[in-house]
């Protein structure tokens, strides 16, 4: 008996090693792939589905038969993975990872813009750019916020709230002021009273962060739903048409294909993420402050040891992190509705976090995540207006399904910083 159990002990073993992360998500992949090939190829005209590298029909265009393009791409997704699937190289993971998602969404897209009615056989790649940058900003400055708070050990599940009190006081004080850049600061500040709140229960009070965190989202949904039923639906030209920041528009630099548009005929809140997350990485990685923040997050007793003052660095960071959500929120109000409605952020906040842990803690990785989340809201945009074969139910669902598959699926094992979400008692 006892040599049975050793043996089957050996050979659980032996598969274990055998089913690495690398080939199960490679196994995974390939029946992706070639189902895309055999069922979008099946459901796709042979109209051609045109990507045009402009903002409507017009311009140059990128055109390949439905069927056709349907069939390669989803062969390429599966080769992708089965090349996944026999390297053990964890340096070629995110790699093939990439491209294998990539051509089973092309491949999807062949079939989909291929069917659509009319003249709709188009898909405007500046426009699903900037659309996708602009459904990113949000979480971007949230996801941001959040690696602010828990590089210092201090979770924060209130991110919902901050950008929700950012977006209501940018629209209230830009109103009232007749100023975007004093609608800007207001909505730093909401950010920052919520953040403070945060920061005293949670590290004065020991408070437990995550239901803190909860109740702030709470809070800040009926605080902000009262004041605009008592305010702006009762004059919302005295209270709720905010001044907003217009497009800034770069010479020569706005010519160039696709990127010119995107990048360099944007906006302000476009350049302050973008901004923020070079700070923010440089701050974090190779700088005094964020070699103590880190350390905070990491072993707060070694810290203290050192010198370090864990509270203070902790209440600094969280206060900080309040501040760039609040932007975030002031993105919705001052250029993306210019109005303020109930409950107008919509579950972004807790993109954000996924965004946020998806990009494993850091700047650039929350940068990258939420783009993917911002392409994946874009996308369900612009496949419901070309009348796409799915269902809008489904469509509308598209975004959330992304962030669970990102952060259950594919963001593979992960580890928050040591002392995230764990309260320090100086002895």
């Amino acid at each position: 008996m006892s040599t049975a159990v050793a043996d089957l002990t050996t050979t659980a073993a032996e598969a274990h090693r055998y089913w690495t992360r690398n080939r199960i998500t490679g196994a995974v992949l390939v029946v992706a792939g070639l189902a895309a090939a055999v069922v979008f190829g099946a459901l796709a005209t042979d109209r051609d589905a045109r990507f045009t590298l402009s903002e409507d029909a017009a311009g140059v265009a990128l055109s390949v038969n439905g069927t056709v393009g349907a069939v390669i791409f989803g062969l390429i997704a599966a080769g992708a993975g089965g090349a996944l699937f026999a390297t053990a190289a964890r340096r070629w993971y995110t790699l093939l990872l990439g491209l294998a998602i990539g051509a089973v969404v092309v491949s999807s897209l062949c079939w989909q813009v291929s069917s659509a009615p009319g003249d709709l056989n188009y898909m405007p790649l500046v426009d699903v750019a900037r659309g996708t940058f602009n459904a990113a900003l949000p979480l971007i400055f949230g996801a941001l916020g959040g690696v602010l708070c828990e590089r210092s050990g201090v979770i924060n599940v209130a991110i919902e709230g901050q950008l929700l009190m950012g977006a209501f006081a940018g629209a209230l004080v830009g109103t009232l002021a007749a100023s975007a850049v004093a609608g800007l600061l207001a909505a730093a500040v909401a950010g920052l009273l919520i953040s403070a709140v945060l920061a005293v229960f949670a590290i004065r009070y020991l408070v437990d962060q995550v239901v803190l965190g909860i109740v702030l989202n709470l809070f800040a949904v009926g605080l902000t739903g009262f004041l605009y039923e008592r305010l702006m639906q009762q004059d919302a030209a005295r209270y709720n048409e905010p001044v907003g920041f217009g497009v800034w528009r770069i010479p020569v630099l706005s010519e160039i294909p696709v990127i010119g548009p995107v990048l360099f005929e944007a906006h302000l809140f476009l350049y302050l993420a973008l901004a923020a997350v070079v700070v923010i990485h440089i701050g974090l990685f190779h700088t005094r402050w964020g070699l103590r923040t880190r350390s905070v997050g990491e072993h707060p007793v070694a810290a203290d040891t050192l010198g370090v003052r864990v509270r203070g660095t902790r209440y600094r960071n969280v206060l900080l992190g309040g501040v760039v959500a609040g932007i975030g929120g002031a993105f919705y109000t001052l250029f993306l509705v210019s109005q303020f409605t109930k409950n107008m952020v919509g579950g972004k906040g807790f993109i954000a976090l996924a965004a946020m842990i998806f990009g494993r803690w850091s700047p650039t990785g929350a940068l990258l995540a939420a783009l993917f989340f911002g392409f994946a809201d874009k996308l369900a945009t612009y496949l419901g207006a070309i009348a796409s074969p799915i269902p809008s139910q489904f469509l509308n669902m598209l975004p959330y399904l992304a962030t669970i598959l990102a952060v259950a699926g594919l963001v593979g094992r992960v580890r928050a910083p040591a002392a995230d979400g764990k309260p320090y008692v100086q002895g």
